[in-house]
């Protein structure tokens, strides 16, 4: 197992919560700060919620979702870790992109997650698609996708969740040519969209409302999604996208790819660090605990409504929600990732994308 704790502390707050007090929030304006831009999942999920919040808190505040994307989500998150609690309206939602650059020592990274105070997780999915002339090629593997062929894809940054994609693709053996810096996935959707790039892939709310139209339209073929993962942890098909195939199917059919040895565990150690557990919502460093028993209790509010499985069915896919410890819990197994990983990816980082590590 590639996989070694990092413990990422529960914080008492978390623990008592259930003891703290509830805090009055009526007249204000709660302000989500998302570090990617308007048009990627991370936004999505941010707004999906947002409403909902807005119920489900003391005093039914205004949430407004605001945008901070750059450096791969570290330029946001460089901010959160400088702002202090005030009145409990500052809050910040993270994502795999987020944690990746945490995990890989990043020297952008400024913020650490221990600071902050974890209110809710929930996990996601992703499914990687292919234009329509690629996707004639493809049949269930990548053999028809290697050799000559050449493909362009809208990247983030090297240490951002679009490690995930860089290496599945490596590994089957495709010639992908990485345009750096792009600023969130919906920036690379767009590049799709518009003939730039001839492969992406979308985390599941995106998917959902920006790229199932492109495949509708025939504009888009999907190929893989990285999967879920079962209750002894093995991968298999995403129950939001049981029509697709995971990424393990795929590299099973294709000749160059391989199930098993330090690829595929690095892979893999990648994926539950960025998928089943990709999504937090934070207080503040120093918020008292009146208020993150607020947020915890909304939130859990918020996912025990009884139409709660429907309506984000349909825009975020069929994921778990976390609250108060399992939240804390789920978010330090995400922060998880063994030196033997981490040497591999930072060999990788270097010889892939020429970016060095310590």
């Amino acid at each position: 197992m590639l996989l070694k704790k990092i413990t990422v502390g529960i914080c008492a707050s978390v623990l008592t919560a259930g003891m703290a007090s509830a805090a009055d929030l009526s007249g204000k304006t709660v302000e989500w700060t998302i570090p990617f831009s308007e048009t990627g999942g991370s936004a999505k999920w941010a707004n999906f919620f947002a409403p909902l919040l807005s119920e489900a808190l003391p005093g039914n505040p205004t949430v407004v979702v605001k945008y901070m994307p750059g450096a791969g989500s570290t330029k946001g998150a460089n901010w959160f870790q400088n702002q202090k609690h005030s009145d409990g309206t500052n809050i910040f939602g993270s994502s795999g992109s987020t944690h990746f650059p945490y995990l890989l020592n990043d020297p952008r990274v400024r913020y650490e997650f221990k600071d902050w105070k974890t209110v809710m997780a929930s996990g996601t999915g992703g499914v990687a698609y292919l234009s329509p002339e690629e996707g004639k090629l493809f049949d269930g593997s990548a053999n028809k996708l290697g050799g000559n062929k050449k493909f362009i894809y809208g990247n983030q940054g090297a240490t951002s969740l679009d490690l995930v994609p860089a290496l599945a693709w490596e590994m089957l053996g495709m010639d992908v040519k990485h345009v750096m810096g792009v600023k969130g996935r919906g920036a690379g959707r767009k590049m799709f969209e518009s003939g730039e790039a001839n492969i992406d892939y979308q985390t599941s709310a995106a998917y959902l409302k920006e790229s199932v139209p492109l495949v509708e339209a025939g504009k888009a073929v999907p190929m893989m999604s990285w999967g879920a993962l079962d209750d002894n942890g093995n991968i298999v098909r995403d129950p939001t996208f049981p029509d697709i195939p995971t990424f393990k199917e795929v590299c099973e059919k294709t000749w160059t790819c391989k199930t098993s040895g330090t690829k595929w565990d690095v892979w893999k150690a990648l994926f539950i660090a960025g998928f089943p557990m990709q999504k937090a919502v934070f207080l503040p460093a120093g918020t008292p605990d009146d208020f993150v028993n607020s947020y915890m209790e909304a939130f859990k509010k918020i996912s025990s409504r009884p139409d709660f499985g429907k309506i984000s069915e349909k825009r975020l896919g069929k994921y778990p929600v976390y609250t108060g410890a399992a939240a804390a819990k789920s978010l330090d197994e995400a922060l998880s990732i063994s030196p033997e990983a981490r040497s591999f990816l930072q060999s990788y980082l270097k010889d892939r994308f020429g970016v060095e590590l310590k």
